[in-house]
């Protein structure tokens, strides 16, 4: 079910399926929607609840001057609240990874495990800071299409690019249904996102990393310095894709959630 719903002090646009003994949070990345879920989310239905929700900022989500990703938690958990889930898994894509992050930080008493799907828990460095200011420039000069229509492309492995094309051209679409103001607000939140590694070194829950291995924003070399830093992670390297993986090899990531939740 589609709905309207205030949480956290702000409208969110939320689809449940409303049924499954176990619930399953899916918070998306940065310039995508809750629709980028679609095809996953019905491929688990059958298995868990599944709710997923556009964040602040993104779709038809209202956000904050700076939608941090503490405040986006804080919304994450109103809508678990609004639906009545006092248990969750919570799985994010990318910048909805480092939400997810701070969701399990703050309320670790609400979820049971935590997904990254091509993300990673390091704050950004200065010449990504420096990318994502210069980013909020463009969009202000009104290039938020235009930035679309380049960077979605670039999340998936080049040999994916034909078989996906019907989600990259929906994916872009979709993006003129974002606010730029909100979008502004969601790059300044990464930009002072803090540094999560503690929480990969010595997880209050299980934690669970699914990773591409032809990320072009996550090279094979630091996913493997990843590996190698937080033991206690699950790692899941995926063949044959990029930043996408929910995507690219749907089936792969679906096998892999459901054994996860099966802790």
């Amino acid at each position: 079910m589609e709905f309207f719903a205030t949480a956290g002090n702000v409208p969110v646009h939320i689809n449940d399926s409303g049924k499954g003994d176990k619930t399953l949070i899916l918070l998306h990345g940065y310039l995508e929607t809750m629709y980028v879920w679609n095809e996953f989310a019905d491929a688990l239905k059958d298995f868990c609840r599944v709710i997923t929700i556009d964040l602040p900022g993104h779709g038809l989500s209202c956000g904050a001057p700076v939608n941090t990703m503490d405040f986006m938690a804080t919304t994450v958990k109103g809508v678990l609240d609004k639906c009545g889930v006092e248990k969750a898994f919570v799985g994010g894509h990318s910048m909805g990874g480092y939400v997810a992050l701070a969701c399990c930080r703050i309320f670790p008493e609400t979820f049971e495990g935590l997904m990254l799907i091509n993300s990673n828990p390091y704050a950004d460095p200065v010449e990504k800071a420096a990318d994502r200011a210069r980013e909020i420039e463009d969009i202000r000069a009104g290039k938020l299409m235009s930035i679309a229509e380049a960077a979605v492309p670039k999340m998936y492995y080049s040999e994916n690019l034909r078989r996906c094309d019907d989600k990259i051209i929906e994916t872009i679409e979709l993006c003129d249904t974002h606010d730029p103001e909100g979008i502004i607000s969601c790059l300044k939140g990464m930009m002072e996102r803090p540094d999560s590694c503690a929480q990969m070194e010595n997880p209050a829950m299980p934690v669970m990393a699914i990773m591409g291995d032809h990320d072009n924003f996550m090279p094979m070399e630091k996913i493997m310095s990843m590996k190698e830093s937080f033991p206690k992670v699950r790692f899941e390297i995926v063949e044959n894709c990029g930043h996408n993986s929910f995507i690219e090899q749907a089936d792969k990531d679906v096998s892999l959630v459901r054994d996860f939740m099966k802790i």
